[in-house]
Formats: C-alpha cells, sequence, structure tokens
C-alpha cells in the first residue's frame, strides 16, 4: 500500500477529517490533501507526528512505499542485467567471429580493432559478473530465474551450489574448445 492510502486509511479509521489530522501535525488540510494523493511526501517530523498521532510505527507506516521502492529498484537492477548480458553476448560473438577477417583485410588496423571489441567484451563481463556475485546466481538456472524476477527454493537452490564445482571445470574447457574451434574454422574459410 503506498504511504498516501496508508494514511487515508489510518485516518479515516480514526474518524478523524483532514483538517483535524493537519492540526494534530502541525501541517495545513492542503498538505494533508497531498499526502494523501501522492503529490507530496510528508517530512521526518511529519512522519513521526502522523505514526504517533496514528499510534503506529514508521516501519508499519511507510512500508507499502518501502515494498514498491525496492520492486523498483530490483527491476531496475533486472534491467540493467539483461542489457549488460546483451550487450556481452554480442560482444564475445563478435570477438570469436572476427579475428580472422580482420587481420586478413585490415592487417594490423584490424587487431586494434579487434583488441577494442576484445576490451569492450571484458568490461562487460566484470559487469555481468558483478551482478551475478551481488546476486549469488552462477548456474543456467538461478540465471534464468533471476532474469524473470524469480528466486529458486530451497531444494533448487541447493541442487544448483551441487553443479558449481565440476561447471567451473567444464563451461571454460568447453568455451576455450569452440573457441578454438571457431578460429580454425575462420582461418581455414579466409585463407
Amino acid at each position: 500500500m503506498e504511504l498516501g492510502a496508508q494514511i487515508r486509511k489510518l485516518r479515516n479509521e480514526q474518524g478523524l477529517s483532514q483538517d483535524a489530522l493537519a492540526e494534530r501535525v502541525f501541517v495545513s488540510r492542503q498538505s494533508v490533501s497531498n499526502w494523501e494523493t501522492g503529490r507530496t511526501y510528508p517530512d521526518l517530523k511529519s512522519l513521526l507526528l502522523l505514526g504517533e498521532t496514528f499510534g503506529v510505527s514508521l516501519d508499519f507506516l511507510v512500508k507499502g512505499d518501502i515494498e514498491r521502492m525496492k520492486q523498483e529498484i530490483n527491476g531496475q537492477e533486472l534491467a540493467g542485467f539483461k542489457k549488460d548480458s546483451v550487450i556481452f553476448t554480442v560482444l564475445l560473438v563478435a570477438t570469436i567471429l572476427s579475428p580472422v577477417p580482420l587481420l586478413n583485410y585490415l592487417d594490423w588496423l584490424g587487431a586494434a580493432i579487434w583488441a577494442v571489441i576484445t576490451a569492450a567484451a571484458l568490461y562487460y563481463s566484470f559487469r555481468v559478473e558483478k551482478y551475478k556475485k551481488k546476486y549469488d546466481i552462477r548456474t543456467y538456472k538461478e540465471i534464468l530465474a533471476f532474469t524473470e524476477g524469480k528466486t529458486l527454493g530451497e531444494i533448487e537452490k541447493a541442487r544448483e551450489d551441487g553443479k558449481r564445482p565440476y561447471q567451473a571445470v567444464l563451461y571454460p574447457l568447453v568455451a576455450g574448445l569452440t573457441g578454438f574451434a571457431v578460429t580454425v574454422l575462420m582461418f581455414w574459410l579466409f585463407k
């Protein structure tokens, strides 16, 4: 519940008019009206007086807004993770596919272009890893759940934690072999 709706609900439960509430918290009736409609928020002093007037804690008074703010922040984090993941994926593919053609056609300029692409891919890989560390997501299933705004249950989380040791070895090995195979193929194609 938003703060304005919470103030209105508590005011009505106490049988107070906007004028009577304004008098108790030392503000104008217009201020109370603005709070209730969400046009403005009360300052800290007013929040304390509202909590005292209604006989509730500040946590109870603003809890709905805190939850909404958490959801907005998590949504922004999720959007940032998705954006950085897409950019990283595109740059990673470009890093794998572009070195042989760039070197064949542009010589040293191609090497410089490839170095810039690789540096950008590394930058975004660090950003993605930062998100993964912050939210303790490592396996594909955990990442997929995070991108859908969900979390894994305790049992599923324990299963995924069990997969981490062998994935730490297997993923880099497969990625390295794939990169080597693509490089050989590109070299053979552009010979």
